[in-house]
């Protein structure tokens, strides 16, 4: 069938998720690359990113926040309804939600779409709120069930989600999560990004960016760290990001009893935006000792910044990292197979920025904007 594809992307996150709208503003971008004739319908927050072909409309109005959380409810709907109907009369063909978790303000979005004769495309962004009670299971299943497409970040997602939505056979496809380069203001100058941030410029740095969570394996990192500095002891580990769900005493005590203390740069805090681009710039190197993961945006993040990155062996990192070719590999949850895998890196400089290269090739080309347009052009194709 040869139907043009006219797409709206229903999204009342945009920049309210933090990075959430560079996602955004980069498949936008990408299709509108392939010649999809795209729109985008978010919140009065998030400001148009003004890209040629990339129509801009914001219908949600005040959705975060407010006190009652029936107003937030009401506001939402009444965004929704402005947003699909306009879709619905500027003749879109398919609707394209980003989903975070499934609740009846999504299910309204779902029967809306479809009663207005439209099909229903959803991005899931976290295959992790499956596992908790947010989502309703009930709801979950019927907009699954009856949704023309479904795509996951990677085939680690997707198997999770079959396994999880038995009876839904909806098509599952696979679009990777793309890079972050056309937003980023890359910093060149290591020596000032680090006097900015307090960081001496002789050390080799490590990275431990983002928030701190159970899952993301900082004590692995730590009881690793001491083999490491005797064997180079000019490395210093910056760990940048709040605690979340957590309690930052654990590290501490790792940090205290192996007399890391000197080898170690806290900033356990909210990172503003501004400085990020100093964290990345002043590294050497980015460690992502994860224990459990689906899509990881600091990994991207990394890459798009041109760093080298070490990560622990999860299937979603190394859908992504080859080891030793685009980034460092070692064993997930394992200290010894970290410091080991440290200790060989750091003695070999030359490989770490011939590996740092390949790795911004590849995330310019594989996970760039207008290859991942390609793919999700096809995606939506298959439904026309």
């Amino acid at each position: 069938c040869n139907m043009k594809e006219k797409i709206a992307i229903i999204d009342s996150l945009g920049s309210h998720g933090s990075s959430h709208h560079f996602y955004l503003f980069g498949q936008a971008k990408g299709l509108s690359e392939n010649g999809v004739d795209i729109r985008i319908y978010t919140n009065n927050v998030t400001e148009n990113p003004d890209y040629d072909g990339v129509k801009f409309f914001q219908f949600y109005n005040n959705i975060f926040g407010g006190k009652s959380k029936i107003l937030v409810g009401l506001r939402y709907v009444i965004g929704s309804v402005f947003s699909l109907i306009h879709a619905k009369f500027s003749g879109v063909n398919i609707c394209h939600f980003h989903l975070f978790h499934v609740n009846v303000l999504v299910f309204f979005d779902f029967i809306l779409s479809k009663v207005l004769g439209m099909k229903v495309v959803y991005t899931i962004h976290d295959v992790v709120s499956f596992e908790n009670a947010i989502s309703s299971e009930k709801l979950s299943n019927f907009i699954y069930k009856k949704a023309d497409k479904i795509l996951t970040h990677n085939n680690f997602s997707k198997e999770i989600f079959k396994s999880h939505y038995t009876e839904v056979n909806s098509n599952l496809d696979i679009i990777p999560h793309g890079n972050y380069v056309p937003f980023l203001n890359i910093k060149e100058d290591m020596d000032l990004s680090r006097k900015k941030l307090g960081i001496p410029k002789d050390k080799t740095m490590l990275l431990f960016f983002g928030m701190i969570k159970k899952v993301k394996g900082l004590e692995v990192l730590l009881n690793a760290l001491s083999s490491v500095v005797e064997k180079n002891p000019n490395v210093i580990l910056v760990i940048a990001g709040r605690v979340w769900e957590n309690d930052f005493s654990v590290y501490q005590k790792i940090i205290d009893e192996n007399n890391l203390s000197e080898y170690c740069i806290i900033h356990n805090k909210f990172i503003p935006h501004e400085d990020v681009d100093h964290y990345y710039a002043s590294a050497d190197l980015v460690v992502l000792p994860y224990k459990r993961i689906y899509q990881s945006g600091v990994l991207m993040m990394s890459l798009s910044y041109e760093k080298a990155v070490l990560v622990s062996d999860l299937p979603p990192l190394i859908e992504v990292i080859d080891d030793d070719k685009t980034g460092f590999v070692f064993r997930s949850e394992d200290a010894f197979s970290l410091s080991e895998k440290l200790n060989k890196i750091l003695e070999n400089k030359l490989k770490m920025e011939e590996v740092r290269i390949k790795a911004s090739e590849i995330v310019k080309t594989k996970f760039g904007w207008n290859e991942i347009g390609k793919l999700t052009k096809k995606s939506y194709k298959s439904i026309l």
